[in-house]
């Protein structure tokens, strides 16, 4: 794959609590001039980049993010917020409490919600695999499907490990025909970069790649 190939699969991401603008403004700047498929950031940006960028660029951000047990009602009311302030894509964290709880209809249920209020913009899930058995797995590829989710997602890249080539390999297997999975936490090196989506990611989450691969072009931001 040719490094432009790779970047348009890119989001570009900043989570940091202690962000800053300046970072913020570099990241963006990466984005436009290196064609990433978005730029991955917290909500509480959202609305300036909108402001300052308008449509230059996808902007991607996270709900419930990174640990996912806040309720559903708390999760739609961010998610509105979001889209209000001009995100074109929301990356959800599922609750983990309700997975280790066998509670997946109310996993369903929020997926669902999440979905209704996104409409037309992309939803992606963000499952943490690290904290799940295979059988959770490939239950969690079943209900993002059913409930009308566009992206599985593997980590949130906050967890104890990120996104495992296996992980990938099996929610092919188990996913929907219409669900697009995105890997992000600990995809560093090219070599990482061409496995994932040679493998069946259509997204990677990483803060590396457009420094990795515009060779030191990217510092001017």
């Amino acid at each position: 794959m040719t490094d432009e190939e790779i970047l348009s699969h890119i989001d570009h991401t900043l989570l940091k609590a202690v962000s800053s603008w300046a970072e913020i403004e570099k990241l963006c700047g990466e984005a436009i001039r290196f064609r990433t498929a978005s730029v991955c950031v917290p909500p509480s940006y959202v609305r300036r980049i909108h402001d300052a960028y308008g449509g230059k660029m996808t902007i991607c951000t996270v709900i419930g993010f990174p640990l996912g047990y806040s309720t559903s009602a708390v999760k739609i009311r961010e998610a509105e917020a979001a889209l209000a302030d001009g995100a074109d894509e929301l990356d959800m964290v599922i609750n983990l409490g309700d997975v280790k709880n066998s509670a997946f209809a109310g996993v369903q249920e929020e997926i669902s919600a999440l979905k209704k209020t996104a409409g037309k913009k992309i939803l992606k899930v963000i499952v943490e695999t690290c904290y799940l058995t295979r059988e959770e797995k490939i239950r969690l590829c079943e209900i993002v499907t059913a409930a009308g989710a566009d992206y599985i997602k593997t980590s949130t890249g906050f967890g104890p490990s990120g996104a495992a080539l296996e992980d990938v390999l099996l929610f092919r297997e188990h996913i929907g025909s219409g669900v697009k999975i995105k890997a992000a936490g600990g995809v560093k090196t090219r070599e990482d970069l061409e496995k994932f989506l040679g493998s069946g990611c259509d997204r990677i989450g990483t803060s590396s790649a457009v420094a990795l691969l515009s060779g030191g072009k990217a510092e001017r931001y």
